[in-house]
């Protein structure tokens, strides 16, 4: 059997998952994406946060071209939609997913980056977009996940050009939200990891699925939507228990 191209370690809580194809800088085939679909489809019982980091100096350097096959524009188009369908099952399974990003963040290594709830880089990340310049579209869902960070005409100039971002620039532009130190981003990941797993297991899944699908509602349909996640939250055992620890001034208990 072939070694697993994604390492998993769970420890209190926390699942880190880690890219394993360093003589490819991590790039993605089809069978490290089945992995991860794999574990994000049926995460381990009691794992309540993910941290998805690479190895060898590099995140991900997004589609491996060397293993590219060559399709025609339906199996082309249903190829790119299980990218989706992978890319939506981390972003909404309800797992908060952690990413530790150094060296390459490249195009479907950006995808699958901005498919995570919180980023971290190291001052050797690039995040880069570089599809236009080979005469391809991307087909993982940066033009939804990465143009809502940046805004469509950035994204458009960063296309056509091939622009390389920079850890700091990637935060300013909301492409990571922490800008650390080399060798810094997966000990920050797992410790914010640990933070997010004291959360209540429901708030956590409504905050993760509520409010990027509330951005895209009318206001009046927000605020609906809104009520609705309060009321489910608030009347939730969790709720109890978060209420009543805060007046006993004590740690809560989740489930």
């Amino acid at each position: 059997m072939a070694a697993p191209l994604l390492k998993i370690d769970i420890n209190d809580r926390v699942a880190t998952l880690t890219i394993e194809r360093p003589e490819k800088r991590n790039a993605m085939n089809d069978g490290l994406l089945a992995e991860i679909d794999t574990f994000f489809t049926k995460p381990p019982k009691g794992v309540k946060v993910a941290v998805l980091v690479g190895t060898a100096g590099h995140f991900c350097a997004g589609l491996d071209l060397a293993e590219h096959v060559s399709r025609d524009a339906e199996a082309t188009m249903h190829h790119s939609r299980n990218w989706h369908a992978v890319m939506d099952r981390i972003q909404f399974g309800g797992l908060p997913v952690v990413s530790a990003l150094f060296g390459a963040v490249i195009g479907g290594g950006l995808e699958l980056a901005t498919a995570t709830h919180v980023r971290i880089a190291e001052p050797s990340t690039i995040f880069q977009l570089p599809e236009g310049r080979r005469g391809i579209f991307v087909g993982g869902g940066a033009s939804v996940r990465v143009g809502r960070i940046l805004g469509a005409d950035r994204m458009i100039e960063m296309m056509l050009t091939g622009r390389k971002y920079g850890a700091d620039e990637g935060k300013a532009l909301g492409l990571a939200h922490y800008s650390v130190g080399a060798g810094e981003a997966l000990d920050m990941a797992q410790k914010l990891a640990r933070k997010i797993a004291d959360n209540a297991p429901l708030s956590n899944y409504i905050m993760i699925n509520a409010i990027s699908r509330i951005a895209d509602m009318s206001k009046s349909d927000g605020l609906f939507t809104e009520s609705l996640c309060t009321a489910i939250s608030q009347t939730s055992p969790d709720a109890v228990e978060g209420l009543a620890a805060f007046l006993e001034k004590r740690a809560p208990s989740f489930r």
